[in-house]
């Protein structure tokens, strides 16, 4: 980063008031490289992760404008903890150096352009424009290359510390089952990850949102033993760490077991203070259930992310409308937002009132048009329901006609994720 000279003191000054107003922008510009960057960067979407990218990108973007702001030396700059806490996950997960580093680039240029415009916005003089835009640019570049080269050596360390691990092994047989390749000998495959894959398999993603410790994971398998005991298997259960805070898990049943599996699931997880959040597929039997299943628990576990500290203890995907939620969010939740906005116009907007009259309209839906029906369910009178659907329709500014699925696809999703898809104004 550059020296701050006397005869810069104008330029430096006026640096840091550009990035004085850019920091009570950091919300906006927070959510807009993070937008980016999951767009841009398919390893980058994990809904997991989200928040801690979030997170990163925060305190990223605050540490380079709070440097420019107060002239701070680069050596005197230490990386966030969430961006290396970050770099750690992603190492974890087995996502490439080159998806990190490129979310650095990509977030590097949009806050130099967005810099740049608000030089342009405070009217400099044009030689003073163009230092100060000079100096912005160079002190961003700096600090993001240094940042960067912290968090490739906490990458590296932490693939490599992670290598050692003993469920590795394991862990390459299940991800080539899941990749779709044909089994050709299911009887050495389960030989080999020590689990049978000839049975009927409840997969289930288990995560702790907080760290409690260093034997997170230690904990949470011990839980999925305990929960596998619980519901009557003679056979242990396939565990595999995915990061620090997350594991994959396989749980093998009987067909006359998987009928209440997921109920009793619940009724388990409920009476266990160390349980972990869960997210359950469907009991499906074979190779082919093995992966459907888990594909269900990872589409349930990204609605209970998206939803956050508002899911419950277990998210399975057995509950109305989680697939199509998942569906959407999968892509990105900026999209999912954007769409629901278009299908529902002010209704998605974040409001008390508007939430009564969305679900009002959608249990209306439900229920078959039926004013009757919909008043039975809400506890309401059918006037009441009739009045809250008129309005809901002119909150939406145009009736139900051919776009009915969509209509209740969106009203779903609000009733699913909440804030993150509706319009805060």
């Amino acid at each position: 980063m550059p020296a701050f000279h006397e005869h810069d003191s104008v330029v430096a000054s006026s640096a840091a008031k550009i990035a004085a107003a850019l920091s009570e922008r950091l919300g906006d510009l927070t959510r807009s490289v993070g937008d980016i960057m999951v767009t841009e960067i398919n390893d980058l979407r994990d809904e997991q992760l989200r928040h801690l990218l979030h997170d990163c990108v925060r305190a990223t973007i605050g540490t380079v404008l709070f440097g420019i702001e107060h002239r701070i030396p680069l050596r005197q700059v230490e990386p966030p903890t969430a961006a290396l806490e970050h770099a750690r996950r992603l190492a974890q997960r087995g996502v490439s150096m080159d998806a990190l580093l490129r979310g650095y680039q990509l977030g590097q240029k949009k806050m130099i352009n967005v810099a740049l415009h608000e030089v342009a916005a405070h009217n400099l003089d044009p030689q003073l424009s163009l230092n100060v835009s000079a100096q912005i640019a160079d002190a961003t570049l700096g600090y993001v290359d240094w940042i960067c080269q912290r968090a490739t050596c906490t990458f590296l360390d932490e693939r490599n510390r992670w290598k050692q691990n003993p469920h590795i092994a394991r862990a390459s047989w299940v991800h080539e089952i899941l990749s779709g390749e044909p089994v050709l000998n299911p009887d050495a495959v389960s030989l080999a990850i020590r689990y049978p894959l000839e049975r009927v398999h409840l997969a289930a993603v288990a995560w702790r949102e907080v760290s409690a410790g260093r034997d997170d994971l230690v904990a949470i398998e011990r839980f999925v033993s305990r929960l596998c005991q619980s519901l009557g298997t003679r056979e242990r259960p396939l565990f595999i760490p995915v990061d620090h805070l997350t594991g994959w898990a396989w749980i093998p049943l009987t067909p006359d077991q998987s009928a209440t599996a997921i109920h009793r699931v619940h009724q388990f997880a409920e009476t266990q203070a160390d349980a972990p959040m869960l997210a359950l597929g469907m009991p499906l039997c074979g190779v082919e259930g093995f992966r459907r299943s888990h594909a269900q628990a990872q589409d349930a576990r990204i609605v209970a992310v998206t939803l956050g500290f508002n899911a419950q203890r277990v998210t399975a995907a057995d509950q109305p409308g989680l697939s199509m939620a998942a569906l959407l969010l999968r892509g990105n939740v900026a999209a999912a937002r954007a769409w629901v906005g278009d299908v529902l116009g002010p209704l998605a907007s974040f409001t008390d009132n508007d939430e009564r009259l969305r679900e009002t309209l959608r249990v209306f839906l439900h229920r078959g048009s039926s004013f009757k029906a919909a008043a039975d369910e809400l506890r309401l009178h059918p006037n009441s329901v009739k009045y809250r659907v008129r309005r809901a329709l002119e909150r939406r500014g145009r009736p139900i006609t051919t776009d009915r699925l969509d209509v209740e696809v969106a009203l779903l999703l609000c009733q699913w994720c909440g804030p993150d898809v509706l319009d805060r104004g």
